[in-house]
Parts: C-alpha cells; structure tokens; sequence
C-alpha cells in the first residue's frame, strides 16, 4: 500500500472550506465566546494526563467538520493504516517508516528488544560503576557525538528530563565548528569519560571530524588500546567503526527504517538512557507509544494530533500564516523548539508533491518560539500587536516538579493570561490612544500536562510527530524524507578542497570565489 497521491486543491472539501473561508474570515474569537458560551467545553481534548484547548481558534464546528472532510477526502485514513502497517511510504527512499515500532512493546521487532536490552545492560554497568575506564576509574562523564536528529533529540530529552538525571554529566557536540569541540572538551578528566559517537553510515562530516579531533585528543594521554574502554558508537557501519578502535560489543544498531529526526526512540537515546536511566527511558518509550495508539484508533474529531494539524492546515493555507510559534512554559523544555524545528521543517519544507509535480500552494510552516515567561519580555509584541498572523501552541504543566507552588502559580497566571489577552485583546473596552489597542483574535491551542514527566514527555513529542505527518499527508507531501538537505552538503566538498588549496580554477560563482580568497 502506498500513500494517496490527492492534490488537496482539487479536493470538494477544499473548495467548501475555501467558500467558508470568504465568509467567515472576518468573524471574531471574541463574539462567538459570547454566542457559544459552551465553547470551551466543546472545543476541547481531554486525553490521559494531556487537556488539549483549542477554542481561542478562528474556528468553528463548521470549520472542524470541512477539515475532517478534507482529511477524509485526501486518504488520512489509509495513511494512518499504511505508516503503521510496515509499508515503504518513504518511497523516494524505499523505505518504511517505523519509528513507531520502537516503541511498541507488546509487538516489537526481535532485534529492537534486542537492542534496548543491550541498552538497559550498558546503562546500569556506567551507572553503577561496574563499566571502568582504561585506568579503572567509574564513568563520570558522558559525550555524545553526533549532528542532526543524532543530536537534537538526546540533547533535548536530556534538557527536558533533567529532573530526573543521575550523577553522570552528559554532554553534545555537534557542530564542526573546532571551537565548540575543544569548549565541551573542557575539564573532562579522559579517564573517566564515556564518548558516544552516533552516526548511521559513520562518514557524516561533522560527526567524523569531531569524533576524530576527540579520539586525538585522547590518545594525548592514552594508548591505542583504552580506545575500547572510552568510544562506544551507534551505527551501521562495522568496518569503520572497527578501525576506529570500537570493539564490536560496544556497537550499538541503526535502521533504515528509522529516519534520523525520529530516531530518539532507538540506540540514537543512549545518551538519554545513562542520563536518566533505562527505567526512565522506556517510560519515554510507554509514552510516546500510548499517543501513538491514540492517534491510529481515536476518530479524527477527538484525535489530538489531527486535531491539531487540520487546524494548522486551516491557517497556513487559508488565513496564509506563514509561521508557527512554539512556547513550553517549563524551562526544561528551552530546547524543545529547536527539536521541532528539525522534525517539522525538514519534513515538510517540501515544494514538490507525491505525484513529483511542482506545487502551487502552501506546505511547511516555519517554526519558532522560546520558554515563558521568558518570550513574553521579548517577542510577544509581535504576536500581541504586529500585522502577522502567529498561530502558538502554549505548553504547560500543572504541577512543578520542586513543589513551588508560588513560583508555580505565577507562572501558570502568566500562561493562561497571555491566551486570554491573545483572544480578547482590548476588544469592547475604551483605551487611551491607538498605541494601546490590542485587536486580540489572535489563534492559540494549550496544552496542559499534569507533570513533567518521562511517559508525559514521551507523549508530547510523539503528538508532534504525528500532527507534521497528517499536515504532510493533507498537502500531499512526502514528509520521510530531506533531499534539501543534501545539495549543500556536496557543494561543500568542493569549497572546502578550494578553501585548503586556494585553488579557485574549478569555482565558477564570482562571490563564492570572492569570499574563498579572504578566507585564508
């Protein structure tokens, strides 16, 4: 089975939502509160430990209705089914798309259960002490080496868990930039480090420049034999991790069907596992696999995921928003935003559709945000009184994990009062001038938790996983695969070898030739 191929445009839903479009537009969050006022009730979520709110949307029953009638009528079902089934819907690449079954203990594959197995057996011995380095002394501290979702998703949970984290510093490197390696390199005694080093072909250039920069680094003071006691890695690529001195049993799997951006669930965590613990880390897992079955069994219409990206769907194409805002109201998550930026831009940054036809209307959003309170006293100006319209997500939790509740209480004051000045705005009351007025009808959703916690967490990236797969689906896009980012990544090649030769004969561009001449 693979995945409809329906222009959404040529959809009749599309077309009804377009004529709704026109004469509902101009309608104002703040009278249909005043009309309805069982809207709140009505326009609301309520899954696990999750309260989903979405009726501060320029929205209405009708709306949600069309929206599932074009979810319907573009094949969102039979995507569902097809994702979850094992089909090769990431047909560019020819593959499956199974980031899912990481996580699904009572059907899981032999070889994951194998792998987090071999997780929970290699975390417990770095925890404890029982894993030595090449000198005999306990692991301390913890480097993951990697790049892109390599990296941003351990580094993310890792943030976002800290609560939780045991005596083990982790730390990430990522960026090729040599400054930003010998920064995190910082104070690390070698004989009591662990470096992760995750790269699926183990030829990607940042990680591999890093990953040998370090193993130089410590072989400053160490032999080529305590390599084996210090490296572990996460790849496919036997042969190149053999000969980079990891012994096989520290050898962590990678699978093609499991695309880097969702690949936190796998061998990718590890760093997440020694962070926390394996027990925390499969409860990540529980997490994200109870959203996941919410998502393929609830109908559309009480599916927080769908829910969520119909309406988005609805502003980007419609109202012709170009960008969504992001703000967890946690400072665990102040890095929750630039893991989504990867999953959902990536994903959907797409210009070509599945039939391999240009397209002529909107995809992807552009995905921003910060933590409040923190992004109130910076870019709430923008969504409060600019001229864009800023569809946000408001995250919080309802209770703090260190039990202050004053703090707490402020905080969340803080949140429910921004979604309510959004919606409201000044609308029916007198101001002193112009430079006062709020016009409100600015769209939100919140998502309310009851705690931070790993399956609560698990639950929260997993919703945001599926809501950029049925927006990728609607505009009928395949959201599995990242050609874009590959065209730079071979052009860099080029410049590089001009940048260290000053060989400039095979570089056409004149500022590119231009900028590699000042460069040394």
């Amino acid at each position: 089975m693979s995945l409809p191929k329906i222009n959404p445009t040529k959809t009749e839903a599309w077309k009804r939502l377009s004529s709704h479009f026109g004469k509902t537009k101009d309608v104002l969050m703040q009278d249909q509160f005043v009309a309805d006022l069982n809207r709140a009730d009505e326009l609301r979520i309520v899954w696990n430990d999750f309260y989903v709110d979405y009726s501060k949307n320029r929205i209405s029953k009708e709306t949600l209705s069309l929206l599932s009638e074009l979810a319907a009528e573009v094949g969102l079902k039979d995507a569902i089914d097809a994702q979850f089934s094992g089909e090769r819907i990431n047909e560019t690449e020819d593959r499956a798309v199974g980031h899912t079954e990481l996580r699904n203990f009572k059907a899981m594959k032999p070889e994951v259960s194998e792998t987090l197995q071999k997780i929970q057996s290699f975390t417990q011995k770095v925890i404890s002490g029982d894993w030595k380095g090449h000198t005999g002394k306990a692991i301390t501290h913890i480097v993951n080496i990697g790049i892109g979702g390599s990296d941003l998703g351990p580094d993310m949970v890792c943030d976002a868990l800290a609560y939780y984290k045991n005596h083990l510093d982790v730390r990430f490197v990522s960026n090729v930039d040599g400054d930003h390696v010998m920064e995190s390199l910082k104070g690390l005694d070698r004989e009591s480090t662990l470096f992760i080093i995750v790269s699926k072909t183990f030829t990607t250039q940042e990680t591999l420049t890093n990953a040998q920069t370090i193993r130089k680094w410590f072989l400053e003071k160490a032999n080529e034999d305590a390599i084996a006691k210090h490296f572990v890695a996460v790849s496919t690529n036997l042969d190149a991790v053999s000969s980079f001195g990891i012994a096989s049993e520290n050898i962590f799997p990678m699978w093609n069907w499991v695309g880097g951006r969702f690949s936190l669930w796998s061998a990718v965590g590890l760093s997440i596992a020694c962070a926390v613990g394996y027990d925390n880390f499969e409860s990540l897992l529980k997490g994200a696999h109870e959203m996941d079955l919410h998502f393929k069994e609830i109908p559309f219409e009480s599916n927080i995921p769908v829910t969520l990206a119909l309406i988005s769907v609805w502003y980007n194409n419609f109202y012709k928003a170009e960008s969504e805002c992001v703000v967890p109201y946690s400072q665990y998550l102040s890095k929750l935003v630039a893991y989504l930026q990867q999953g959902i831009m990536e994903s959907n940054g797409k210009g070509v559709d599945r039939n391999g036809d240009t397209i002529d209307y909107e995809t992807g959003t552009i995905v921003w945000g910060s933590t409040g309170t923190n992004a109130q006293h910076a870019f709430f100006q923008l969504i409060h009184q600019g001229t864009k319209l800023i569809p946000t997500d408001f995250i919080a939790f309802k209770k703090s994990l260190y039990g202050q509740e004053d703090h707490q209480n402020k905080l969340l004051a803080n949140c429910v009062a921004q979604t309510e000045a959004l919606m409201q705005g000044t609308y029916g009351s007198e101001v002193e001038n112009n430079f006062k007025v709020f016009s409100g009808n600015r769209p939100t959703n919140t998502i309310l938790i009851n705690r931070l916690t790993p399956k609560s967490l698990g639950s929260l990236i997993a919703m945001y996983e599926h809501k950029l797969f049925v927006q990728g689906i609607v505009w009928n896009i395949f959201s599995y695969d990242q050609w874009g980012v590959e065209l730079g990544k071979k052009l860099a090649k080029g410049t590089l070898n001009a940048i260290e030769s000053q060989d400039l004969k095979d570089v056409k561009n004149s500022s590119t030739r231009n900028l590699i001449s000042r460069i040394k």
